[in-house]
């Protein structure tokens, strides 16, 4: 698929027709999960292959979480809430959970971020191992986290009509 093929933005996660590159109308839209394949193979190189690993982790921790492509070009995964997004720079996979903090991490992954009260990271270098069991137990976790939050908010209040009948 070319990049001119591969909208973003809104129009990809929202299923509508965008512009390509070149100007004209093409009814073609790409799914997040095509854009995040096509991102790994444009990669062609070690981050790729740790994205494609660790997208696959994540959907082995959980067959439901569901994959978006949000600011411009950023694979999320996403179940009751986001869980965390596959950012691809010169040196690094990075892993940004987006409740980090609120998790147990045992195993000691998370390794970036430290300092904030909300997210946390796992950066990966070239060469560097996953730790396959401990990524997917943060990612269950953070399902039950995003669960257990949502089933907790409580409801909106009752409309007139809802409170007289």
């Amino acid at each position: 698929m070319s990049k001119a093929a591969l909208k973003t933005g809104s129009a990809a996660r929202k299923g509508t027709s965008g512009t390509p590159a070149s100007g004209s109308r093409d009814s073609t839209v790409a799914s997040p999960s095509q854009l995040i394949d096509a991102r790994i193979k444009e990669l062609n190189d070690w981050r790729g292959e740790t994205l494609a690993r660790v997208r696959a982790l994540i959907k082995e921790a959980d067959p439901e979480a569901v994959e978006e492509w949000k600011w411009r070009g950023v694979p999320v995964w996403s179940h009751a809430g986001m869980l965390c997004t596959g950012e691809t720079y010169k040196s690094v996979v990075k892993l940004t959970f987006a409740k980090g903090a609120a998790l147990d991490d045992p195993k000691g992954l998370f390794n970036s971020s430290l300092e904030g009260s909300t997210r946390r990271a796992i950066d990966i270098h070239e060469g560097e191992r996953i730790d396959e069991e401990a990524l997917k137990a943060l990612v269950r976790a953070a399902v039950a986290l995003n669960v257990s939050t949502k089933s907790r908010r409580p409801a909106p209040p009752l409309s007139e009509t809802q409170r007289t009948h």
